[in-house]
């Protein structure tokens, strides 16, 4: 029993101002953990592995472009080297310098093989590794198309669950600002305090605690004037009574 008194009609609004605090308090559940939040959180993982693939393969590949520049490089190096040498075999009468032109430009011949082999084989690492990254894209970009119609889906029901509650706490605003200060106080407090605030009791059970009240407590609320505020001995919540209790 309280030392609160209210007119049963009052009392009987507290159910709707239950109801009211349970949706408030759905809702939040809601926003602070939308069912798209355990998935989003196992394809983070996913993303973040992908993206570090794609890094790794990015970064073989401009090593391997940087490489093949330089080859290509060296390649017209020795090109212009060998024309030069031609050039100069074109313009000498000596035999001696013709011998040692040729032997030169037989090298720079062999190094220019040798160069483009090189090229050869970097190019077709730059095609692989190319592949690998259309291929970890595709990986990718089906991971980020999940994650972006999750974070779509959450974000709508986050908006849904916050307008639910602002409907849900104007109607309680509405609701309350209709009944005695006191009685809501008093919700108030054991609402904060157990969880519930109020409560039906039916055939002599608390929906508060689903528990039946004992022999003794239940002749006391029996006794109750219609305009006492009950308690429940186990929940602490307000009893809303009626002619089945």
């Amino acid at each position: 029993m309280s030392e609160v008194k209210a007119d049963p009609r009052d009392q009987l609004e507290l159910l709707r101002v239950q109801e009211l605090d349970n949706a408030i308090t759905q809702a939040n559940r809601a926003v602070a953990n939308p069912p798209q939040a355990t998935r989003l959180a196992e394809l983070a993982p996913q993303l973040a592995e992908v993206r570090d693939r794609r890094r790794t393969a990015s970064g073989e590949l401009d090593d391997a472009r940087a490489e093949l520049a330089r080859l290509e490089a060296d390649v017209k190096v020795v090109e212009a080297r060998a024309a030069r040498d031609e050039d100069r075999m074109q313009h000498t009468a000596s035999v001696k310098d013709v011998a040692a032109l040729e032997a030169e430009i037989e090298a720079l011949r062999k190094r220019r093989n040798d160069l483009e082999d090189i090229e050869l084989t970097i190019m077709e690492r730059i095609e692989e590794v190319e592949g690998t990254i259309a291929r970890i894209d595709a990986d990718g970009a089906s991971v980020e198309q999940s994650v972006a119609q999750l974070e779509s889906e959450r974000d709508e029901a986050v908006a849904a669950a916050q307008r639910k509650k602002a409907d849900a706490a104007t109607d309680r605003a509405t609701l309350v600002a209709a009944l005695p200060a006191d009685l809501v106080t008093l919700y108030d407090k054991q609402r904060e305090r157990y969880g519930v605030g109020a409560a039906r009791l039916v055939g002599g059970v608390s929906l508060a605690s689903n528990m039946k009240l004992s022999p003794s407590d239940l002749a006391s609320v029996h006794a109750a004037a219609p305009d006492d505020v009950v308690l429940c001995p186990d929940s602490g919540a307000i009893l809303i009574r009626d002619e089945n209790s």
